[in-house]
């Protein structure tokens, strides 16, 4: 089965961030081979992703064996290890190797889960937690009977008040009770400083992990982080790469890790990352878990697994599974389960 084209554009995705989420947004690539099928993957990096997809990736794929992924990532990898270890190159590989693992998929027909695990129980319904922006958010994700909420705080800017943050995580956790989770997520935007009172504030209101509150390549302040946060701390959504989730596990920089399958190198990478984890005991909660590719990999490989809500606004792929009561369950159908057209 050889590779016959590859295709990358970047749909419109109305309602999205109006800053580099959009700007560099969610690109689908496509890979055709001789005998017609195609794998369908989401990858980043925008319209400079999909030059890099178009030109170099294409020109080393094209005419080869599309079964051989693991193969064809080490190869990808290495041909950019010269200007694409981190950031857009690997956002671009990962919606390639999602692509070859969707026809992994096909060809077997199978699910991508059952590829993973042959015992994998596809029916049954995985806990999932909604991410939620602001106020209107939060109570549309209580009426919809979610028992785990994660706040994303970024609108209270770089130095918010303690007690400002630790009153929103009080009135949630005082609507959904003394067993669901809570979780905060600073979006980088904090130094360490303002990362620890914010910590010691929130910490009496059982809050089960405070996501990335500085920025990602501030390993040495992760560290005093893990040491002196009374909180789990989590992170991993803006890292690339089974080297760099190497870096993280090996110096204990997070409890929680949570790369996002397409952007951190695909589910070749997550695979990888999922094993380091596992023997070093770290958890492992995919960014944007819900959505079909991190689906496949929880349900397959997690011990303890847990979806983050999708994005709205990503409507561009149907196929994507719905939340119900907080949970959610898998396709059956061969691959990712995806097609082009809306949800």
């Amino acid at each position: 089965m050889r590779i016959r084209e590859i295709r990358a554009t970047q749909p419109p995705t109305p309602g999205s961030p109006p800053d580099w989420r959009t700007q560099l947004g969610q690109i689908v690539v496509e890979i055709e081979t001789d005998d017609g099928l195609v794998g369908i993957g989401v990858g980043g990096g925008g319209a400079a992703g999909i030059h890099v997809v178009q030109t170099v990736l294409r020109d080393l794929l094209l005419g080869r064996d599309a079964t051989d992924v693991e193969q064809l990532h080490a190869e990808i990898c290495h041909h950019t290890s010269f200007y694409g270890r981190k950031g857009l190159v690997v956002m671009a590989i990962s919606g390639v190797d999602l692509a070859l693992w969707d026809l992994r998929g096909k060809t077997a027909n199978l699910p991508v889960a059952r590829l993973l695990n042959p015992n994998v129980d596809l029916q049954r319904e995985l806990p999932t937690y909604s991410t939620v922006f602001d106020d209107t958010d939060a109570e549309t994700a209580f009426k919809s009977g979610h028992q785990a909420i994660k706040l994303h705080v970024e609108r209270f800017g770089n130095r918010p008040d303690p007690a400002v943050i630790a009153d929103l995580v009080q009135r949630t956790r005082d609507r959904l009770g003394p067993d669901a989770s809570v979780m905060i997520d600073a979006f980088a935007r904090w130094d360490i400083d303002t990362s620890l009172r914010i910590a010691d504030a929130i910490a009496p209101h059982d809050v089960a992990w405070l996501e990335e509150p500085i920025q990602p390549d501030d390993l040495d302040g992760y560290a005093v982080l893990a040491e002196k946060s009374p909180v789990p701390i989590a992170g991993g959504e803006h890292e690339y790469l089974a080297d760099g989730f190497k870096t993280l596990i090996d110096r204990r920089l997070h409890a929680v890790l949570q790369p996002d399958i397409s952007w951190c190198g695909g589910l070749t990478t997550l695979i990888d990352i999922y094993k380091m984890a596992q023997a070093a005991n770290i958890r492992v909660v995919p960014h944007r878990g819900c959505e079909p590719y991190g689906l496949a990999a929880i349900a397959a490989l997690d011990r303890n697994p847990l979806a983050e809500s999708g994005r709205k606004w990503f409507n561009c792929l149907g196929g994507f599974p719905a939340i119900c009561d907080g949970r959610i369950s898998l396709s059956n159908e061969p691959g990712f389960g995806v097609a082009r057209g809306d949800r």
